[in-house]
């Protein structure tokens, strides 16, 4: 079992910065491809951002290519998602989530994680 607690959402203004955190805990971190969700009310689950294992490699939507950035520290087990350029329509609960992988892979397809955090409200205001 995993166990993830996202933390670092809040309220912001349109063009301000928000930092994400994920920690993992229950297994060895360096063995979890980890992504970032979201959802906004009304709407579905969508895939953010996504890194392997390593932290080698990373995949993002086009909405947050530029403005968002994906990384990961093994020795901290933790997953982060820096957002610069927050727009109103960024707004939505951010959720991580990861799965086991014995590769350098990333996943954009939610089905493909088994393991999720309770999720963070980020709410950018206009």
């Amino acid at each position: 079992q995993v166990q993830l607690v996202e933390s670092g959402g809040g309220l912001v203004q349109a063009g301000g910065s928000l930092s994400l955190s994920c920690i993992a805990s229950g297994r060895t971190f360096s063995t979890l491809s980890m992504g970032w969700f979201r959802q906004a009310p009304g709407k579905e689950r969508e895939f953010v951002a996504a890194v392997s294992r390593s932290g080698s490699l990373t995949y993002y939507t086009d909405s947050a290519k530029g403005r968002f950035t994906i990384s990961r520290d093994n020795a901290k087990n933790t997953v982060y998602l820096k957002m610069n350029s927050l727009k109103p329509e960024d707004t939505a609960v951010y959720y991580c989530a990861a799965v086991f992988d014995l590769f350098q892979n990333y996943y954009s397809n939610a089905d493909s994680y088994n393991y999720w955090g309770q999720g963070t409200q980020v709410t950018v205001s206009s």
